[in-house]
């Protein structure tokens, strides 16, 4: 009865077969921690505790550590999703976000203290339209020079970090010219925060909104259709759908950058409150990881972006209280999402 029910699951219900893949993925990556973790000598108990603790284990690690670093993996994974679904392969949000935080700190530093009913609107729209730019470069490379997307927006990454040191110890710098970094912001130009004596901040809301309104637009919306269309097949879309491939590429290409600078703007504006290098840590690449995991839908992303930020907390807590390299958190990403890839590839063998 069980094997008969399985080919009927297998069969009939293609949600259930993926979440089940989902699901095995975790179980195994989870075996492989548990395996490293005892063949190291590391008491498993004490290092899985401090992942708890460090991640869910109370309302301030949920609220100011987890939710948190969710936020901009939320929005750089929703800008992967956007245009890999669309068939461009944004590798740049690394660099997209950058820029839109550059760009969100040099408008905050314009409108000083002005009010913030006028500051924030303008230093997130700030960041959005410097990504969407970013991005434009690459889409410009691409149809012009037929240069890879894939190839571009790598190497636009490493531009924008160089840019972003040259702006936090040049134009942009503090006024005394000690620190390698923009002056701290205006408490005018700050996110509110949602939970008094918590560090959750009005980027958390921005980002459940993003994905929502992501998830319905694609659902839908005419142009969800064709981005969908336009993805999944650009020849068919063009012949007979009679859809424009290359503007809804584009567009879905500028959309993304767009994205991944709100989510700069809002890291900017939420958390560090100042420009310096190295202030992320590499979302926009953990955002492929996101973005796969979630199977590039936009809900999805939410569960995704949560659970990699609580890996990502959670592996300093073991690395401060159990000594557990913090490296073998990455291992156990890329073990997630070889498991997500291999699912997949079998989904569509059957």
């Amino acid at each position: 009865m069980a094997t008969s029910l399985a080919g009927v699951m297998h069969a009939r219900n293609p949600r259930a077969r993926s979440a089940l893949a989902a699901l095995v993925t975790l179980g195994a990556a989870a075996v492989v921690v548990l395996a490293t973790l005892a063949f190291m000598g590391i008491d498993t108990g004490l290092a899985l505790g401090a992942l708890w603790r460090g991640s869910f284990g109370s309302p301030y690690a949920i609220t100011s550590a987890t939710l948190v670093r969710a936020v901009p993996l939320i929005l750089t994974g929703l800008a992967v999703a956007l245009a890999f679904r669309a068939g461009v392969f944004n590798i740049g949000a690394e660099g997209q976000l950058l820029v839109g935080a550059a760009a969100a700190a040099a408008t905050a530093g314009a409108l000083g203290d002005t009010t913030r009913i006028i500051v924030i609107p303008a230093v997130l729209i700030a960041g959005m339209a410097s990504g969407a730019a970013w991005a434009a470069i690459a889409d410009w490379l691409r149809r012009r020079f037929d240069v890879l997307e894939v190839i571009s927006t790598i190497l636009l990454n490493f531009v924008a970090i160089n840019l972003i040191g040259f702006l936090v110890r040049g134009p942009l710098q503090e006024p005394t010219r000690i620190f390698p970094q923009t002056p701290t912001l205006e408490a005018t130009s700050r996110l509110p925060i949602l939970l008094a004596g918590s560090r959750l901040h009005l980027g958390a809301l921005i980002a459940l909104a993003a994905a929502v309104s992501l998830w319905w637009f694609l659902r839908d919306r005419a142009g969800g259709f064709r981005i969908d269309a336009a993805g999944a097949n650009p020849d068919a879309a063009a012949v007979a759908g009679q859809i424009d491939v290359g503007t809804v590429s584009t567009r879905a290409f500028l959309a993304s950058g767009a994205l991944a600078g709100l989510a700069g703007a809002v890291e900017l504006t939420g958390v560090t409150f100042a420009l310096y290098e190295n202030l992320s840590p590499g979302y926009g690449y953990t955002a492929i990881a996101v973005a796969l995991l979630a199977r590039l839908h936009p809900l999805g992303v939410l569960a995704a972006g949560i659970l990699f930020a609580a890996l990502d907390v959670g592996a300093n807590a073991m690395q401060r209280d159990a000594g557990v390299p913090a490296a073998l958190v990455h291992a156990v990403t890329a073990i997630v999402i070889l498991g997500v890839v291999a699912a997949a590839r079998t989904q569509r063998s059957d």
